[in-house]
């Protein structure tokens, strides 16, 4: 009887059993449903149609419950992320190190006990395809940090970071949007634009003068890889469905032909004699992505004439940076002054000639003392006809000799064809006249003349002398033959012609990258060195185009 009351009990228990699962997963089912109901009607909502869901009333309110939840689980935050932060951001100094760095180590590293504070949120606009949330940030730490450096000098230096201040703007992209749960595939992370990033560094045992140059180098690595890693465009990619993401990644979008020129009236840093300048430049502070010109000895008006390319990810946003430095051999380099462009001021296929004046800081111009110019020569090409970009090279533009080489059937450039032409022809140059030329004589007049060559080449060209005027006009044209013109110098002299002698008034020294885009042209230069005037020259290009002996070359 036990037996058999036993048997029944245990049906009567399975079936319930069986039918309570049944049960279950038909409620799971319907969740699912629901859910996947939600998703597809989430990714089709419109930025309005979530300030309507999510009005900005509410935002304070749920920025009040967001600090007050990180605050709970920020020791925990702390545990987890110190680690974290140190295996993963260690070889991200390695890339952007000072020069007179040799290693930069975490030896200690927490983030306190402070946590930090989200102040603002919005939703901006964008397309149909992806929401867009900024989050204000705000973070008056009190971490733990230890470094230890290696300077190439070979000084070891335990540096404590103290007293960090950080404020930015947290932009967020969630894409693409999906019919499943969470509603987004992945999120894209990064800051709006450069934040601003306050610390202490201070020797454990010593003082931070001791090595001259090595707080600034300190600072700036921490602040280039901020900057550089994440600051928009750059981003960092959450994938949070499983999926090919690659879409979402930086990609670069064309190629910076930037020519150092040349440099006047630097400060000089030297106690005995004139500054060793050498210059450095990127777009990105990557060491491997940075380039350094030779160091010209013992002149504050160097002509370098070196040509660089740079990749190009995002014209809108990213720009070049230029810093002239003084080479003190041993020592750490004294920087001379520094300079920006935003690329987004190029006009793409267009010659882009630059005067920049340098200032000591970049982002705090307090010193407004003179510290210079330096002088670029930039052109932007993208690959191809990308995200809205024109393209200079199209079909319905008139293309130069240069160009029909270098064109590709994707309608954009083969840059490494770029690299293996040289660039020959006749360059014609008229000497038109000048304009408002100082006075060199007693009487308030001059008599000028001009002398003009090719920095690589030995003949030189000399217009005739016309007297007592400071207003000449010449109209006589030149010719060179060129043999390398896009890494060549067109050197323009004017001289006071004097009965014992000459007397020299300034130069221009220019490139032949714009006459070989455009052919031909008239402009007007000013004269460097003189108190005033300008000269009026006309230039056409004659192309020879050839390629260069790659097995020789090889």
């Amino acid at each position: 009887m036990a037996f058999l009351f036993g048997a029944f009990l245990g049906l009567v228990v399975g079936v319930a059993v069986v039918m309570a699962f049944a049960r279950f997963e038909n409620s799971r089912a319907e969740q699912r449903r629901e859910l996947a109901a939600i998703a597809a009607a989430f990714s089709k909502l419109t930025v309005q149609d979530l300030r309507k869901l999510i009005p900005p009333e509410f935002y304070p309110s749920w920025l009040k419950w967001l600090n007050q939840e990180l605050v709970k689980i920020w020791p925990f935050v702390n545990e987890a992320a110190s680690e974290l932060i140190k295996t993963s951001v260690e070889p991200v100094f390695e890339q952007y190190k000072s020069f007179i760095l040799a290693s930069l180590h975490f030896s200690k590293l927490t983030l306190g006990t402070i946590a930090p504070q989200f102040t603002g949120v919005s939703i901006l606009e964008s397309d149909d395809s992806a929401i867009t949330m900024e989050l204000e940030l705000q973070w008056d730490g009190n971490p733990n940090i230890v470094l230890d450096i290696q300077t190439t000098l070979g000084i070891s230096l335990p540096v404590q970071v103290k007293n960090i201040g950080f404020t930015g703007v947290l932009r967020l992209v969630f894409k693409p949007l999906v019919a499943e749960f969470p509603c987004f595939g992945a999120v894209c992370c990064s800051l709006r634009e450069k934040s601003k990033v306050e610390l202490t560094l201070k020797v454990i045992g010593g003082e931070m003068t001791a090595i001259p140059g090595i707080s600034d180098a300190i600072e700036g690595t921490i602040r280039d890889t901020i900057e550089d890693t994440l600051t928009w465009p750059n981003r960092i990619i959450v994938p949070i469905v499983p999926g090919d993401y690659s879409d979402l990644e930086l990609k670069p979008t064309g190629v910076l032909e930037a020519k150092l020129v040349e440099a006047r009236d630097l400060k000089n840093k030297d106690l005995v004699g004139k500054s060793d300048p050498f210059a450095v430049l990127y777009i990105r502070p990557l060491r491997e992505k940075t380039k350094k010109s030779k160091t010209i000895n013992n002149d504050l008006n160097p002509i370098w004439n070196e040509h660089y390319e740079f990749v190009v990810e995002d014209i809108s946003t990213q720009h070049l940076t230029v810093k002239i430095y003084d080479d003190e051999g041993l020592q750490a380099s004294e920087i001379i002054g520094c300079a920006r462009v935003d690329l987004a001021d190029l006009q793409p296929g267009k010659v882009k000639d630059l005067w920049l004046d340098l200032v000591k800081d970049l982002e705090i111009q307090r010193d407004k003392k003179p510290r210079g110019q330096v002088h670029l020569e930039l052109l932007y090409y993208p690959y191809a006809k990308h995200e809205g970009v024109p393209n200079p090279f199209a079909s319905q533009i008139q293309l130069t000799s240069l160009e029909k080489v270098l064109k590709t059937e994707s309608n954009g450039y083969d840059v490494n064809q770029r690299k293996n032409v040289i660039t020959r022809g006749v360059l014609s140059v008229t000497v038109i006249s000048a304009e408002d030329l100082p006075p060199m004589d007693i009487g308030g007049k001059a008599d000028p003349f001009v002398v003009l060559y090719l920095k690589k080449g030995e003949t030189k060209r000399k217009t005739r002398v016309v007297t007592d005027t400071l207003n000449p006009i010449w109209n006589q044209t030149f010719d060179f033959m060129v043999e390398d013109a896009l890494h060549d110098l067109l050197m323009v002299e004017v001289w006071d012609h004097d009965t014992f002698g000459k007397d020299y008034i300034g130069r221009c020294i220019l490139t032949l990258t714009r006459v070989i885009l455009e052919g031909e042209f008239q402009d007007t230069f000013v004269v460097q060195g003189a108190k005033s005037g300008k000269l009026n020259l006309h230039f056409k290009w004659t192309p020879q185009l050839i390629y260069r002996d790659r097995d020789r070359d090889q």
